[in-house]
């Protein structure tokens, strides 16, 4: 494909985007990608920028931050950055489509991130599966590691192929920053949509909860020192957001470049990247 019709088909794909939350009276914002803080995630490295901060790895922190003053629904459409090697799927800097929903839970959600993949891909079924049925072969093992259980599932993963699936009931201690879900707290409010075994989407109904968000960032910095990874500190400028109050909604990261490779039937980023090859 020559770079002209790169630029068209990717052109037209942002503007669909766009359309779709027009529609939805969701407003586009543009936060920093350029900033002091970054995760505490221990599955998520950061690109450091000496004197200035971080490459932003999602624009999550700061978004909620402008739900926390007051901000509408809300997406963003734009580069990301992370520190990891480059491979069919993965490149260091990537476009993410972000947004949250005042007022949703994550099974309204995933009900949008289906209607925004029919849209670019075509309406097909999108079937669920749990995450207990993914690793059930490791669910009896006893003292089975946390690497274990990861690989189990990326694996599983991978092979959900062909077709559209949702995973869900993720256990509690796989929460990230999602809520447990009020009905069983065992389980956590997050859902990931896997399309033809590539991973596309992670979502969650929004822990609101400023206590518990900082249990949390603790917790990943005891993980990121048994890794032997680079100490994270937490954002101090989100916690205190948080304090003021996170409404109740969901959010979902999208990352656009696996979804295009999708629409066009390619077989890495590199058929969809903009960029230059080395």
């Amino acid at each position: 494909m020559d770079m002209a019709t790169r630029i068209a088909q990717r052109a037209k794909f942002l503007e669909t985007i766009r359309a779709f939350f027009k529609a939805r009276t969701v407003l586009e914002v543009q936060t920093p990608v350029l900033y002091a803080a970054t995760v505490t995630d221990p599955d998520v490295q950061s690109i450091a920028v000496p004197g200035y901060g971080f490459l932003q790895t999602s624009p999550e922190y700061q978004m909620k931050r402008l739900l926390c003053e007051g901000a509408p629904s809300i997406y963003q459409l734009g580069p990301v950055f992370r520190h990891e090697e480059r491979g069919r799927l993965h490149n260091p800097e990537f476009t993410m489509l972000e947004w949250y929903r005042l007022g949703f839970d994550q099974q309204q959600l995933m009900q949008e991130v289906a209607d925004l993949v029919d849209e670019l891909l075509g309406p097909a079924e999108v079937q669920t599966v749990t995450y207990g049925e993914l690793v059930a072969d490791l669910a009896d093992v006893p003292a089975v590691s946390r690497s274990d259980l990861d690989l189990q599932f990326a694996r599983a993963s991978e092979s959900l192929t062909p077709g559209r699936f949702f995973i869900v009931d993720y256990p509690a201690d796989q929460a990230a920053l999602a809520r447990l879900r009020p009905d069983n707290s065992a389980i956590a409010a997050r859902f990931e949509l896997v399309i033809d075994g590539v991973e596309i989407a992670n979502g969650y109904w929004e822990l609101q909860d400023p206590g518990e968000h900082r249990a949390r960032f603790a917790q990943d910095r005891i993980h990121r020192k048994n890794r032997r990874l680079i100490d994270i500190a937490p954002d101090e400028e989100l916690l205190s957001a948080l304090e003021k109050g996170l409404p109740d909604c969901a959010g979902v990261a999208l990352g656009v470049d696996r979804l295009l490779m999708l629409a066009q039937s390619a077989n890495s980023l590199d058929a969809v990247l903009q960029r230059p090859k080395n």
